[in-house]
């Protein structure tokens, strides 16, 4: 069974365990970034040809043209009917709950006239192509193609290019399927760095686009950190995160499993509970020992615990909710009686779930708020994946003679001050 740790807010050390505990790993491997390196270098100046040589390489899969490792649309739509009904209809119903939810989020464009008649204002337009990539082989989630492609066609991109590994040739249904639900325009089989500098630079078939999203492994994420700037990204993601603030009156088998939910991810996984009742504490521990034996993750669930999980007593829920601001987790879990009122303290989350029957698993797959979350303490100053991460904002300035005049006195001398006489003499040309 893990030994997980048992601290407690009372201790002395306390804040300094909870440091060593939460601190993030920030050095990179150099064997693998200096394998991406060369392979992000090789696609940009040989494309298709690299793209053949990786993908045989790394995959298996030997084709004579990258046009040949391309998945017809048509295949995606059989793969959606030839799923049993009742997973067509679960994939369905999430990806109808996805999108009402993120049609709620869609910015629209605004302006306003000044009493000179100047007008001001923001226009919003969708990226024009956006690039999605889609973990393939044992690793295959259709839900990261719904939440990630969904909000950028509710946001208006026109095109939509998916990249999915096929080891070996092998075909995930399900991730196939959702890209046919979630509309998505072109699919490559294609994975790894490889398939990021493709989307990054674009080859001969594979077309360049202007932002890429979605998760992947080590590989992958060192690619997406290196071509950032070329296109934009949606983040680098760390390891999955879950903090439950419990007051000890939810069932602990309930909280144990929710630790699980994101333990069973990988070793590096990261579940903390956090509540002021040491008897309901025990309990979770327990019910820990007693529900570990029949997950088939279960070394990997045991790894996390013992590695990155904590059980920790508070004094009370406000000292919870300010550690909870503390470590700003990816899932923060209010499993607690009156959840409205502990949410107005928090300020650091990915993504809150209220009351007792809000388990994070069902904000993986079906509740609506996306699942691509910040980690590794960035909620303190990002945000969850939306429609407006595919729009752009571009400010409107239209002056009229009379606000010429006015505007023109103005920027003359802020930049007669800033030495760029130049931006004067261009603003005084419309003074009139």
């Amino acid at each position: 069974m893990p030994e997980m740790r048992r601290l407690d807010t009372r201790d002395a050390g306390f804040s300094a365990e909870l440091a060593r505990l939460t601190a993030i790993e920030a050095a990179q491997d150099e064997s693998v970034e200096r394998a991406v390196e060369a392979i992000l270098a090789d696609v940009r100046s040989r494309g298709d040809a690299a793209l053949l040589a990786h993908t045989r390489r790394l995959d298996g899969v030997d084709v004579q043209r990258v046009a040949d490792l391309e998945i017809p649309r048509a295949a995606l739509l059989a793969a959606l009917e030839a799923l049993p009904a009742d997973t067509r209809d679960a994939l369905s119903e999430a990806a109808e709950r996805i999108r009402r939810y993120h049609e709620r989020q869609s910015l629209g464009s605004w302006q306003y006239t000044e009493p000179d008649g100047t007008v001001l204002g923001q226009q919003i337009t969708p990226l024009d192509r956006v690039g999605l990539y889609v973990p393939g082989g044992k690793a295959a989630y259709p839900s990261s193609v719904l939440m990630n492609a969904l909000p950028a066609k509710v946001a208006g991109v026109p095109e939509l290019v998916m990249t999915v590994p096929t080891p070996r040739g092998e075909r995930n249904l399900l991730v196939l399927a959702a890209a046919s639900l979630a509309g998505v325009d072109r699919v490559f089989a294609l994975g790894g760095a490889q398939a990021i500098a493709a989307l990054a630079y674009g080859t001969e078939t594979v077309p360049a686009v202007d932002k890429i999203v979605g998760p992947g492994n080590a590989y992958v994420a060192a690619a997406k950190r290196r071509v950032f700037g070329t296109v934009g990204i949606d983040m680098v993601a760390g390891p999955s995160e879950i903090l439950v603030i419990c007051d000890g009156s939810t069932d602990p088998d309930w909280i144990a499993m929710d630790l699980f939910s994101q333990a069973e991810h990988d070793e590096d996984a990261q579940a903390i509970l956090l509540s002021p009742d040491k008897a309901f504490i025990d309990a979770v521990a327990a019910s820990i020992d007693r529900q570990l034996t029949q997950m088939p993750r279960r070394a990997v669930i045991a790894a996390s615990l013992a590695n990155r999980g904590a059980l920790i007593e508070v004094r009370d829920l406000e000292e919870a909710c300010e550690i909870a601001n503390r470590i700003a987790p990816e899932h923060l879990e209010l499993s607690v009686r009156d959840p409205e009122r502990w949410r107005a303290r928090i300020r650091h989350a990915g993504a809150i779930f209220m009351g007792r029957y809000s388990s994070e698993a069902l904000g993986d797959y079906c509740a609506g708020p996306n699942h691509v979350l910040p980690t590794s303490r960035t909620a303190r100053f990002s945000s969850p994946l939306g429609v407006y991460d595919f729009q752009k904002r571009s400010s409107l300035i239209n002056v009229s003679s009379e606000g010429a005049r006015t505007l023109g006195r103005l920027a003359a001398r802020l930049a007669e001050g800033e030495g760029l006489p130049a931006h004067a003499r261009a603003a005084q040309y419309r003074i009139g």
